[in-house]
């Protein structure tokens, strides 16, 4: 039996990669405790989208564990043992500000989470490809420092810098500031790279940019397309933070991210780190996701502009994909951000009909 580990397996990418590894013919042992629900209230919850996988899932096996409980943690990976041939880890903390708020509950989801996952594996399964969904708050605010260039409605990077076509993995992530979210997300990236290098495990990072998709249940605090799309379609008021609203985000949409995972657990790697999100193929300012939205709807989004940005928020972001684009080059995006915007918008209609 072929068994793969999902955690955060009912939440956005948890559940795109728990869907496509049962149509492999994987079980899928999906670890979730509808923590999102705390974080960010229950029009956030996970709780239904579990229900639904659990429902027309056969072989997927829901387990409401806490990450950060060791010996239930480890218990699940006891049970299946050395028939775990993959590990997806997706379970975090996602936002900046709700880290704030309660640090030791980020760090123990985040941090201390993330090491459960990969001692349990490292114990019981190691030879299992082991997959983790960092981020590219890793690099903290050093993105900022870039010599962007303001235009209409969005900020840009001249094309001759080097880092036009996207940040790559040389950006260094020391000395700089990360919000409380990004430094436990650079504790758990950095421990995954560790067990990949030290113990020789198949482990890869990925620091994802904005991940999206119709799937996300988005919250203010996280999830900026499915939030914003929300907002136009129900006519709900909407705060920008910063920025003059020309930041710019590169958004990846969870399909394409789950794709590149399997790519890599075919020819699996060891202590690997890829920056992946949408890159120059799907990236927009929040002016202009805005814009794209309105035109969609018919809807004119109802926005207060709130002059202080978010600690340690990016003003402009692209992800430079091309070390897991030479590695795995049968890799390619399927969705562009004009089609991640309209399957939202079209899940936000069916949700607000239904």
């Amino acid at each position: 039996m072929n068994i793969a580990i999902v955690t955060g397996s009912a939440g956005l990418i948890g559940s795109e990669s728990t869907k496509a590894l049962h149509a492999k013919g994987f079980t899928v042992v999906g670890i979730d405790n509808d923590m999102r629900a705390y974080f960010f209230g229950d029009e956030a919850s996970t709780k239904k989208n579990n229900g639904s996988l659990t429902d027309s899932l056969p072989n997927y096996l829901p387990r409401a564990v806490d990450i950060r409980d060791w010996a239930a943690t480890e218990a699940i990976f006891k049970e299946f043992g050395s028939d775990i041939k993959l590990v997806i880890h997706t379970a975090a903390q996602p936002s900046h500000d709700w880290a704030a708020r309660e640090p030791l509950t980020d760090f123990g989801v985040n941090a201390t989470g993330t090491l459960h996952i990969l001692e349990a594996t490292r114990l019981h399964c190691p030879e299992a490809v082991f997959i983790f969904t960092s981020t590219n708050k890793v690099y903290g605010d050093t993105p900022n420092l870039l010599p962007l260039i303001e235009l209409e409605n969005r900020w840009e990077i001249e094309e001759s810098h080097p880092f036009h076509i996207g940040i790559d993995e040389s950006m260094s992530i020391d000395h700089t500031k990360h919000s409380i979210f990004g430094a436990s997300k650079v504790a758990a990236d950095v421990m995954v790279q560790e067990y990949g290098k030290y113990f020789g495990m198949k482990t890869a990072v990925f620091r994802g940019g904005c991940l999206t998709g119709p799937s996300h249940a988005g919250a203010e605090l996280h999830g900026f397309l499915a939030y914003l799309m929300k907002c136009i379609v129900e006519k709900r008021p909407y705060r920008i933070f910063g920025y003059k609203g020309k930041q710019v985000r590169d958004n990846i949409h969870a399909h394409d991210l789950v794709d590149a995972f399997l790519a890599f657990y075919e020819n699996p790697r060891s202590g690997e780190v890829y920056n992946m999100g949408g890159s120059r193929h799907s990236n927009c300012s929040m002016l202009e996701a805005i814009r794209i939205g309105e035109e969609m709807t018919g809807n004119k989004l109802d926005f207060t502009y709130m002059e202080d940005n978010r600690i340690g928020d990016h003003i402009w972001y692209i992800s430079d994909v091309r070390r897991f684009q030479n590695h795995y080059p049968d890799w390619k995006y399927n969705y562009s951000i004009n089609d991640i915007l309209r399957e939202i918008y079209e899940a936000c209609t069916q949700s607000t009909n239904s």
